[in-house]
Formats: C-alpha cells, structure tokens, sequence
C-alpha cells in the first residue's frame, strides 16, 4: 500500500481508503471487513455522525478497538438530525459543532478525532465562527486537524483563504470531472489534501447497468465505459482503472471507497499492488468523454 501526506499535516494516509457509509449492520460482518483492510494496509476510515444516525459511528468505534493507535479516523458534523427523526437540518453553528464532537467521541470510544471535517457548507454560513469551532477542538485535544467535505467552488475558496484546512472531500471520477476546472490545482497550490469520494460513479465504473449520469447521456457513458474497458485490458478491473484515474492527479491524497462485501475490498486494496496508469493511458481516458463544470455556487 502507497501512503500520501495529507495536505501540510502529519497524518500519511493509505491512497485507498475505507468509506464506511456503505457499511451494513451486521456487526460480526463489519469488523472482520476493518479487520482485513487493516491487515492490507488501510489506514484510514472515514464516517460521519449522519450516517445511520450516528449507529455508523459506534459500528466503527467497536470494529478499532484495539486497534486505535494503528488508524486514522475521520468524522463528520453539521447536519443536525431533527427530534422526531425525520431529516436532519443544516446547523454549523460553533455550539453545534462544540456539542456535536462530544457524542461522536463518545460513539467512536475515542479520546480524539484524527480528522474533522464540516459536512457541506455553504457560502451564507458565518464562517468565521464555524473556523472558530474547529480551532477550539484543536486546542483542546479533541481533534487534530479539521477539513470540510464540500464541492462547492465558492466555500471551498472561502475555507482556503479564511481557515488551516488540512483536506478537502469532494466527489471526482471520470464520469466528474468538475474538479479538474480549478479546485484540485487550487488546492494543490495551498497544500491542502483532497479525499476523493464517489471514484466509480456509483457503481457505473465498476460493471454496473448503464444510464445516465449527471450531464452525460446513457450513449456518452458507454462511450467512456469502452476506453475505460480498453485501458483495462486484460490486467486489471474497470473499476481499478477508474481509481487509478483518480489516483494520478498529484492533488489527490486518497480515493475514499464505500466498501460493503469481502470481495470488493480485496478488489480495492489490490489498485495499489498495480502498475502505476501510463500517461498514454491517462491521455485516452481524459479523451473519452468532455469534462462538465461546476455551474453553480461558483
């Protein structure tokens, strides 16, 4: 397993890493999957305090016991679930954020949070005082670093300028390459980590049934599908090729991947043990389709 430094911190982080979103609540299952990502060299789990309302948080919390000092855990917080537990309302006021912590360190049964990060944002939040909760946590030993999960162009530039952001999470695959018009090379320039999420387009790089995706039609993603099968040749999935794709852009720490069964992780874990993509490659894959932008909250 290759390791990257996340942005200008001290975490180095497995550049496949384990998104616990996608984890089912059989709990015997979930820690034999942590388990063996841990023995082929993930370090990094990402959840958030939304995920089954917070149930995710304690499945990955029991799955590290014993195991804490040799991960990096990642977490996240505002969005605040409604009493009567329909829905949840966006809340990244300092309070919240400062309450907030408290529960997720309690469910995770762990003294610190590796990496906190905002769970969206939006340009019209205060800022300022949001920055201010996460410099507090830090302070104060909760966590050590925070970042924001985020595609929006505009927070993103406003988090930059305004906080000491070790990451960015934002969605980057081949079927989106929104993030290649500015916000990767930006990050890039500030040394600040991106954590790629959703690398095969729910499941559409990876051998599910086609449709359409975002701005492409069902035509323009088979389109990409075939070049993405011929660069895969023989050697390797579809679904490595698309991770390597995302791998080879230099501001990309890790590709953060929803693992649910034994199979796919060792399929993932597997994307690192394979020859880097050629530039040729790399060439044809970036050919195969016309990359969108972002066109709102620019």
């Amino acid at each position: 397993m290759n390791y990257c430094k996340l942005g200008n911190s001290e975490l180095k982080i497995s550049e496949v890493s384990f998104g616990c979103m996608s984890l089912k609540e059989e709990v015997d299952n979930v820690k034999q999957l942590i388990h063996l990502a841990i023995d082929n060299g993930i370090n990094y789990f990402d959840t958030a305090d939304l995920y089954q309302q917070g149930q995710n948080e304690v499945m990955l919390g029991n799955a590290l016991k014993g195991f804490r000092d040799k991960v990096i855990v990642g977490t996240k917080v505002g969005n605040q679930l409604r009493e009567d537990g329909n829905g949840w309302d966006w809340n990244p006021s300092k309070k919240y954020i400062i309450q907030s912590v408290e529960e997720s360190l309690r469910r995770l049964q762990t003294d610190y949070i590796d990496l906190y990060q905002l769970h969206g944002g939006t340009i019209d939040d205060a800022i300022d005082e949001t920055i201010e909760a996460f410099e507090q946590l830090k302070e104060e030993g909760k966590i050590r670093y925070y970042g924001i999960s985020s595609i929006r162009p505009n927070v993103i530039r406003e988090y930059v300028k305004r906080s000491n952001i070790v990451s960015v999470m934002m969605q980057y695959s081949l079927l989106d390459r929104r993030p290649e018009e500015f916000c990767l090379n930006l990050l890039q320039e500030h040394t600040i980590g991106v954590l790629a999420r959703g690398s095969v387009a729910k499941g559409l790089l990876s051998g599910k049934p086609v449709t359409d995706y975002l701005n492409y039609t069902t035509s323009e993603v088979k389109k990409t599908i075939e070049v993405l099968k011929n660069v895969s040749r023989e050697d390797k999935s579809i679904g490595q090729t698309a991770i390597q794709y995302v791998l080879k852009h230099p501001s990309i720490t890790s590709t953060v991947i929803g693992i649910r069964t034994e199979q796919h992780l060792l399929e993932t874990i597997a994307t690192s043990k394979l020859k880097v993509l050629g530039d040729e490659e790399y060439g044809l894959l970036k050919k195969s389709n016309k990359p969108a932008f972002y066109e709102n909250h620019r």
